[in-house]
This record gives C-alpha cells, structure tokens and sequence, in this order.
C-alpha cells in the first residue's frame, strides 16, 4: 500500500517536471539549472522504481523513451488529414484571394500568415487533458501510431492546462543545429547521412527504439484544431491563442493580415529572412481566419479550399566538381570532398561539399568534370542535388577508392563488412592525431588554448607529438625548434595552459579520448558512474549498458576502447604525466538560483564560458541575451548593445569588477 505521502510527492515532482520542460522548450525561458532539473528527474525515476503502480500515462519519465518497438500500428483518421495546393506566384495568390471572395460573396477576407514548417505533419488526441494517441499523417486516410515516440518530445505536452478531450494537428520538425550535430556524429561513424532536416525527423519519428529517437531533440508547432466550435473558437487566431493556453508551442511568427497585399507583403519578408530561424521552411501558409467562413468554402477531395501554400523559390546553383579530395577524420574514416568552380548560393560562395561516402558517390554516379546542381540542406550545408549528365563530354573520370591513405600512405580498408566508410587502418596515421589532438585541446575537452590546428600541424610534423599523451612532454626546448613564430612568451603560455589542463578531471579527458560515439553527456555521466579511470576500464559489458542512453552498440565500442593495447599504454602515460583522471561530486552552491543572468563585453578574470559554467554550478540560469525577464547584466569591457537594452528594460547591471566582488566567487 502507498501512503497519501507518497502519492502526493510524485504528483507534485511530476507537475514541476513538466512545468520546467513547458518553460524550458516551448517558452525558452528556463526556471531552473539543468543540474537542479537533473536531480528531480531522478527522484521521479527512483519512485517509478520503488513503486511501479504510481507511473501515469503522462509521466515526464516517458521523455526518455526506453521501449524498444515491435511495429507500428496503422490507425484512421477522424478527419482525413488533407494536402494543401500549392504556388510559387503572386498572381496566383491574388487569383486565390478573388476566388475566396467570389464564393462568399464578400469584398475582402481576412487571412493569417503562417510559416510553413519544413516536418512531417502530426495528429495529436487528448482525453481529458492526457495524450493518448499521435498519429503521422500516412495516406491522409490513415496513419501510424508513434505515440509513444511523440512523448519523447519535449515541447508536446503529455499533459494538457485544462482536462478537455480535444484533437490537433500540428508539424514536428528537426532544428537546424539538431541536424548538423546528427549528421556530424553519423559521418564521423561512417554511416549514411540525412540529406535535409525533414528526412532526418520522418526517419526518426519511425524508429522503433524510443530512446533513441529522445536523443534526436525533434521539436514541434501545433496549428490547428479539429471541430474547433466545441471549444467556442471562431477564427484561426483564436484557436492559436488556445493552442497556447493548452501549453502546446505555437509558431511567434504567424501574423494576422486583413487582405491578400499584407499576404504577400509576409512571404516577400520570410523568403529574404527565413535563413535566419533556427528551423527549416519551405514557404508560407495562408488560411482563411473566419472558421464559419471555411466550413462555407469546404474541401476538394485533396485540399481545403480555404487554404493555400505560398512557396519559397527554390534556390540552387549548378558548378562544376573540378576536383575530389580525401580528409582523414580523427577515427582514420576518409571522407571524399567535391571542389567546385566558384558559385554564389544563398549569400556565400560555395566552394566544395562533403560526398560524405564511396556508397553516396556510387549511387549518384558522379563523377569528376561533372555539371552539377547544388543546394543548401537546411539553408547551411552545400550538397549535391543532381548530376546533370545531359552536360557530359566524356573527359569525366571516375572517383575511386582510394589504395592508400592519402595522408599517411598506409593501408584502407573498412573495420566490419556491414561498414560503410573506408578507413585508414595505419594506428600512427598524422591525419588521425592531428584531428584527434584537435579534439583534445578543444574548449569542451582540456581546454588547451593556444593550440590551434595550424599550430598542432607543425608540431604533428615536427614528430613532437605521436600521441595524445605526447603534449604533457612537450618543453621550452622542443617548442623552440619549431621557429618562425613561436617566441618564448608564446611557449610559456602554452605550457602553462598544457599544465593547467591537467586537472580538468576525468569526464573532460573521456571526451577527450575520442571513444566513439562518447559525447559531452555520456563522457559526463560515464565519469559519475565509475568515479576512476581504472574503474571504466575494469567495467563489464553489462555495466556499461545499464547507464541510461548508453544502447548495446555504444556499450560494446567503450568495453573494446579500453581493452586496446595502445589506448591502455596512453593511459598509464596520462597517469605518470599528473593528469587527474578521477571525478569528484562537485558541489552546488545556490548564490544564483533561479538567477536569469546574461554578459555582455570583453572578461578578464575568466573566459565566458568559465563564467558560464561558474554560474550554472552555483543554481544560475546563463543566457545569452537580454530580455524584461533578466535579473542582471555582467559588463566587462567594449560592452554592446545589450548594455543599452538592460538599461532600457531597468535591469540590474554590475561592473565584472563588483560581480566578484559582490558574490565573492
């Protein structure tokens, strides 16, 4: 039996949970540090554990995800879920426009202007206020049901503000940085990568292991509401602002226009801005505002006539591959880069892109000397569109794999045969150490400053370092004979920041190593779990998986990381150079918490992320601009704009002077 107690305390952990991630991911407004968020997560998961029958279906602890899927479930519609007609025209819009009014009989219409999220769309049903189905749209007819994947998105509420039994509609998408980081991660192991963010988030919205798909970070926008008149709303406008009051995340940019000129006036202004979200768009949305005015124009057996896409023009470029390069990545993966003639692209030059893999390069037959279309996926990231083989003249050469690592000369091949990158096998490749030294020195690793890439290619080629744990002998004498540019301050300074790297502890040097698949987060929690170097290394299999977000695959490459003979001989010289290679619970201070603090200007007693970091570990909120809601403004020297903005908004403001001096850090 379950005291009253108990049932009381879950709730109340349950519903701050959710309040938080509410702030967190749909508000972008954090109430509390990531580390205060972290402990009542995991008090909510122990009682889960304890006491199993307390688990609701709108758990927080459903985020996480952690069941692995057998299939999905096809499931209809309520309402079929149709396409909206599209044109890339204003002379179609205002054709548009004069149909509307022609039906209704009207002399002018109102319409809302939406942006028209770049996702996979979703149905979302709620009874009496829980989440119980989400459904993708299939055939409009009917959809699978990935509920239980929809929960791992943080800014779908599980849990809805008012208990109503209600049904919308709305786009999950992939963010712009979400992408990059993804597609990062997937080169760097040498499998395929997405082509754009839309393909990544319908890829993951269907796989069947939920805690994976928690680790992609989807987001979402919900726009619409089904039979809104049960619920008193009576235009587009209105069913958003209760969209909102339900705590769903609705899109900030949607505008209400009281003709077809503002229409356009809104596509001209997000088809010259929309590389400036932090989301993908492929154009806009108008619909008609009035409901009793779109139940009166009704549907196509495709389409609402009520609606419309207004499309961005889709801006690509063609160029020529005039040649293939080769970069070895820190894990030996050669990655083959195309180089182009010159060509502008949605405000830069582009000059070469990623083939990312022989497979990628095979199954589009491109070849040197080829005409080719380029994009930008996600506005960022150039990318091969089409090869336009109709250009051929016969002098294109074909790309081959190459026979030897072109960096090293040693022998390529790949680790399994399910594997699809080709690597450098040669353990003492230059490429390989210069990207994993890179790695090493890296603000988020031992923090080395001074050593840039250029900098560590004289020293890699120097043969100063043939091993990460090589930098801890580095002296005055052997950055001396590297010469031109190196002076005796520089050399100074680098050792001293070389010394001070070594105390950075044990969760900086596993990021450090470069153990596969061994991001900040796992490289962190790997470090609280085993407290000691030796203690990870002596880990079994079995204790490594049952670390949360640590799957079979990643378990396995830690287990075979630290049974290598050559990473077990750097690590007993680490040991012998001082480094600290053990974790100590550091403790939380509360100086700031639930401070709201932001810093603009040039420090001098620390760097911005020390600060950073220095006020998230004391219950501060770090963020990087100024709003009314911030508590105070840190000025250091050649301060900004923000500095205005505080001053306007009657923020508190401190000198970085009278910061430390004032809370004595």
């Amino acid at each position: 039996m379950i005291s009253e107690d108990i049932k009381k305390e879950y709730e109340e952990l349950k519903n701050n949970i959710e309040k938080y991630n509410y702030y967190y991911y749909v508000l972008n407004n954090p109430l509390i540090s990531d580390t205060d968020y972290d402990k009542l997560f995991k008090k909510l998961i122990t009682l889960e554990k304890k006491y199993p029958e307390l688990k609701t279906p709108d758990s927080p602890s459903f985020r996480v995800g952690g069941k692995i899927l057998k299939q999905f479930n096809t499931v209809p519609h309520t309402v079929p879920m149709l396409s909206l007609d599209n044109t890339y025209n204003e002379k179609e819009v205002i054709e548009f426009d004069e149909r509307i009014k022609k039906l209704l009989n009207l002399k002018n219409v109102e319409y809302t202007c939406e942006l028209k999220i770049d996702g996979i769309s979703i149905s979302l049903r709620y009874e009496n206020g829980i989440l119980i189905q989400g459904i993708t749209r299939g055939n409009g007819i009917n959809g699978d049901d990935v509920t239980e994947n929809i929960k791992t998105i943080r800014s779908i509420p599980l849990k809805l503000k008012e208990p109503v039994t209600i049904e919308v509609r709305g786009e999950v998408f992939m963010p712009k940085k979400e992408f990059l980081r993804i597609n990062e991660e997937r080169e760097n192991e040498g499998l395929n990568v997405f082509a754009n963010p839309r393909n990544a988030t319908a890829g993951t919205i269907k796989l069947l292991d939920t805690s994976e798909v928690s680790k992609r970070h989807l987001d979402s926008f919900i726009y619409y509401i089904l039979e809104p008149e049960k619920h008193n709303i009576k235009t587009q406008i209105d069913a958003l602002t209760y969209l909102e009051k339900l705590g769903f995340k609705v899109n900030k940019e949607t505008k209400l226009s009281k003709n077809i000129y503002g229409v356009i006036e809104y596509w001209k202004y997000w088809t010259e801005n929309k590389n400036k979200l932090e989301y993908d768009v492929d154009g806009t949305v108008i619909k008609v505002n009035n409901f009793e005015y779109q139940k009166k124009l009704g549907n196509t057996a495709r389409s609402p006539r009520w609606a419309i896409a207004f499309k961005f023009p889709a801006e690509q470029a063609i160029t020529k591959i005039k040649d293939i390069i080769f970069q070895v990545g820190s894990t030996g993966i050669i990655t083959p880069v195309a180089i182009f003639e010159p060509v502008f692209l949605e405000g830069t030059t582009v000059q070469r892109a990623s083939l990312h893999n022989f497979d990628y390069i095979k199954e589009r037959d491109i070849r040197i000397n080829d005409y080719v279309k380029i994009e930008k996926a996600g506005g960022i990231i150039p990318q091969i569109v089409t090869v336009l083989t109709t250009k051929r003249t016969g002098e294109e050469k074909e790309i081959k794999i190459p026979e030897k690592c072109p960096v090293c000369g040693g022998k390529v091949g790949k680790m399994n045969s399910q594997e699809i990158a080709v690597r450098c096998l040669n353990p003492l490749c230059k490429a390989k150490l210069k990207r994993n030294l890179e790695v090493w020195v890296s603000r988020d690793a031992m923090n080395i400053q001074g050593l840039g890439p250029k900098l560590i290619d004289r020293i890699v080629e120097a043969k100063l370092v043939e091993k990460v744990s090589d930098l801890y002998k580095l002296d005055h004498f052997k950055l001396a004979t590297l010469g031109h540019g190196i002076g005796p301050k520089m050399i100074s300074k680098i050792l001293q920041q070389i010394e001070k790297s070594k105390n950075r502890g044990l969760e900086k040097v596993l990021y450090a190593l470069g153990i596969p698949n061994v991001g900040k987060k796992i490289a962190k929690d790997l470090a609280i779990k085993f407290k000691s170097i030796d203690n990870l290394i002596n880990a079994e299999y079995d204790e490594l998986i049952s670390i949360e977000g640590i799957g079979e695959d990643i378990a396995q490459q830690i287990y075979d990381f630290f049974r290598n003979k050559r990473i077990k001989d750097i690590i007993d010289e680490l040991k012998e150079y001082g480094i600290k290679l053990t974790q100590e619970n550091e403790g939380i201070g509360d100086i700031f918490k639930n401070m709201n603090i932001c810093v603009t200007g040039e420090l001098e007693r620390m760097s911005r992320r020390e600060l950073k970091e220095v006020i998230e570990k004391n219950g501060g909120i770090f963020k990087d601009t100024v709003t009314k809601k911030l508590d105070l403004l840190v000025v250091g020297k050649n301060a900004g704009s923000k500095l205005e903005k505080a001053k306007k908004y009657g923020i508190r403001i401190l000198t970085e002077k009278e910061f430390f001096e004032q809370f004595k850090i």
